[in-house]
């Protein structure tokens, strides 16, 4: 049982978090396409309706995801987790004719405390992605799937799961039957990051209009100061999904984000002792001990999900 990767994590209770993952290599094998924003957001959607994650925010670049999300546990976030990217990867690597391994190491997510301003920060963070990475001006170009139509001007976001299963089973029949007979439309929903869910609707709109202006002066700015210009969505789109980048812009993730250094600090004693109660249980349990308890919330070895203690036996 190693211990190089560091423990699932949800405080008790549930909290927001912020989940990143690479594609493998870094490729660009979600690309936008009208196509895959179509199978991506069914996937997203439904992943969501199946688990009951409360979704603030995403974006989706052409070698990485960022997700904004409350939930309950970390058996709830894997689950919804394994199911978006299990289903993300079939569907790109069918479109794009990608075989072999699609995702780089396991998804990260990273705890964001309470603090409004931490919250803000995380959300800002996801919404200007596209023009961090000098690939458009505004997070409005960007031609992948996000939220951010969706949280500006209250727009639907709809996608199509595809029941591949019956699809693949009615392509060997004779008589060949509708495709759009295998799909189903799915909705993304959103809720408000949970600092700002006593606002008013009209009013987290402005907040976040706010927060596109200010990230498309930022961007001008920058490219002003560099003599520089964003890509366009021109060579986005011109992207060979097989590619990969020259440069890798890849880093390790924090253990959690927070606004002030006592939050942080919190947090980071909260896992010291949620990860100290994990190792002592395993290691009595190596040594022959299976009463004891892993502590709530724990993905203990070839055990099932814990998600209360039991009683002692």
């Amino acid at each position: 049982m190693g211990m190089g990767r560091r423990l699932r994590f949800i405080p008790p209770g549930g909290c927001l978090v912020e989940v990143t993952k690479r594609t493998i290599q870094g490729r660009f094998l979600l690309r936008p396409s009208t196509e895959l924003n179509r199978l991506l957001l069914g996937v997203l959607g439904r992943a969501q309706r199946l688990y009951g994650v409360r979704l603030h925010a995403f974006v989706v670049l052409s070698n990485h995801y960022h997700l904004l999300l409350t939930v309950e546990s970390a058996q709830q976030l894997a689950l919804f987790v394994g199911y978006f990217q299990g289903n993300l990867a079939k569907e790109a690597g069918r479109l794009y004719r990608w075989r072999g391994p699609f995702w780089h190491r396991r998804y990260q997510h990273v705890v964001v405390s309470g603090e409004e301003a931490a919250q803000i920060a995380r959300l800002r963070y996801i919404l200007s992605n596209s023009c961090k990475e000098d690939l458009v001006s505004s997070p409005l170009e960007w031609p992948g799937a996000s939220s951010t139509r969706a949280l500006l001007f209250a727009e639907t976001l709809e996608g199509i799961w595809v029941d591949r299963t019956q699809e693949r089973l009615a392509s060997s029949r004779a008589v060949k039957e509708d495709p759009s007979r295998f799909q189903k439309r799915e909705i993304v929903t959103f809720e408000p990051i949970p600092c700002w869910r006593h606002l008013h609707p009209k009013l987290v709109r402005k907040r976040i209009t706010d927060l596109v202006t200010e990230i498309e002066a930022d961007t001008a700015e920058r490219h002003r100061a560099k003599g520089s210009r964003p890509s366009g969505v021109q060579k986005v789109l011109r992207k060979d999904p097989h590619a990969k980048p020259m440069k890798s812009k890849w880093s390790p993730a924090p253990l959690v984000h927070c606004a002030s250094q006592e939050a942080r600090n919190a947090l980071r004693e909260a896992y010291s002792s949620f990860v100290a109660a994990f190792r002592a249980t395993a290691t009595r349990m190596r040594s022959g001990s299976f009463l004891d308890n892993f502590p709530e919330g724990a993905f203990p070895p070839h055990i099932a999900f814990q998600e209360h203690a039991r009683a002692p036996g």
